[in-house]
Formats: C-alpha cells, structure tokens, sequence
C-alpha cells in the first residue's frame, strides 16, 4: 500500500455513526431507478435490520472476494459491499471497523423474479459488476466462492433440503471459506414465533405467498454445522428487535479465535 494513500484514508476516516449514515444512504440511492418500493425497502431494510451494520463494524465481510448470496433478494448486500470499496477508496472508512471488505465477484442466488429484476435494474452499473440468478437455491449451481451469507431463508426449505445445501456450501467454499448464517432459534418459542410473523408479512409485502417453514434450534443448527466440517460461533443478532435470531459464523478452515457455539 502506498504509505501517501494509507496515511490520508487515516487522516480522512469517519467516525462509525457518520459512516454509517453514508453507507446506508449510498446502498440505498442505487435503487429509485428500480421504483419507489425498491428504494423504500432498501432504506428500511438496511436501517432497522441490525446485521448489516454488524457484520462491518465485526469485521466478518473483510478479506473474501468472492461472495456467495443465498436468497439475496434484491442484492442489498451486493449494494452495500460496493458502498463499503468506495467509502475505503475516498478515505471515508472508520478504523475502528478495521479494514474495508473489498468484495471483487458477488454472485446472489434468488427465487423470487420481481426481486431479481429490482437488483438488476438498480444494480447493473455497480462496478462490482453482481451477476442475479433466479433460481431455488436447493437446485441452483453454487460457484467456487471464499464466503457465504444466507440471511433468513434457509427455514423456508424442508430439514432434509437445508442439510444438503448447507453440504454444497461446504463444498463450495473450499478448505478457508467462511459461512455466515442468520436463522431464528426454534427453542426461544416468543422470540421465533414473532420473527415467523414479522417474516410472512414482509413476504406479502413484497408480493409473494408465504411458505410454510421449517426451525430448528440453535444447538440443532451448531450440530449440524459442526457434522459438515464448520467451526462454529454464534453472535445473537436480535438487537433492537423482539426476535430470536442468531447469527452463526461458521469457518471451513482452522479454527477461529474464540471459536464455540
């Protein structure tokens, strides 16, 4: 790194809320060329959901290339990665997050075609270049990717189903890949059930049918992680809402610092 360059992205770096701010505004803009509810979602969605925002200032996106996006809606992390290069570019990122994810092929899985056509049409001048597949993630072709995020939408798929995807995962991702898993913990019964709700809402709200579903626990989850060669950490990422969510890292590598469920 040219010391000049690294010296003045220092020097420039912003402090976490206001960098925030301007990563959530500049993930969001791309989407008014794909209608007002694009746009509307984008910003709610990545306001009020606590992952996003943690998965930057934990640092869990850095160091991995290429990126995998199971039931990626409409490519809200595929925005937000580009957000994040050129925030590091312009000497924007706080260095309290550590340093930028720099994101180089993103590819993001997704059954629904309204929201496949709502990433392309905000998203098809991103210099990222993300490539959209509409297609059932139990069958769609995974490609040779250093991380994973699949962020509420696995318990949409039977036991069985969730078990061999999450073995093609593993597969695709190699001997380091890194796995980041959002599911709902099926034995935190209020918590899950409000998640459910809030969920087959949202679904209707994007226009879709809700799907039954399928939970599991979250020792079940960490078992059946640990059982296709992860290891695995857990980060509760329920912040600020009533749910029961938990976030699950899990590493194909060597174990991670503080690695335990």
């Amino acid at each position: 790194m040219n010391p000049k360059r690294a010296e003045g992205t220092t020097a420039g770096a912003r402090e976490p809320e206001a960098a925030w701010r301007g990563l959530h505004a500049q993930a969001s803009a791309p989407y008014r060329a794909a209608g007002r509810f694009a746009w509307h979602f984008a910003r709610g969605k990545l306001g009020r959901d606590p992952v996003f925002r943690s998965l930057l200032e934990r640092g869990e996106l850095r160091g991995r290339a290429r990126v995998l996006d199971i039931g990626c809606g409409q490519g809200l992390l595929a925005s937000l990665l580009q957000a994040c290069s050129e925030a590091a570019a312009q000497g924007q990122w706080p260095a309290a997050w550590g340093e930028a994810p720099q994101a180089r092929q993103y590819t993001g899985i997704e059954l629904m075609p309204r929201d496949v056509a709502r990433a392309q049409a905000a998203l098809r001048g991103l210099a990222l270049a993300p490539r959209f597949v509409c297609a059932d993630m139990r069958q769609a072709e995974l490609p040779p990717c250093d991380l994973v995020v699949i962020l509420d939408v696995l318990h949409y798929v039977d036991h069985a189903a969730q078990a061999a995807l999450l073995a093609r995962v593993r597969a695709a991702l190699g001997a380091r890949g890194r796995l980041l898993l959002r599911v709902g913990d099926a034995d935190d019964a209020r918590g899950f059930a409000a998640s459910q709700w809030v969920d087959r809402v949202v679904t209707m709200v994007r226009g879709h049918r809700a799907p039954p579903t399928w939970g599991r626990g979250l020792t079940q989850w960490c078992e059946l992680l640990r059982g296709l060669g992860f290891t695995v950490r857990t980060v509760p990422m329920s912040r600020g809402t009533p749910f029961a969510n938990v976030l699950l890292l899990g590493e194909a590598g060597a174990p991670a610092d503080g690695a335990g469920a």
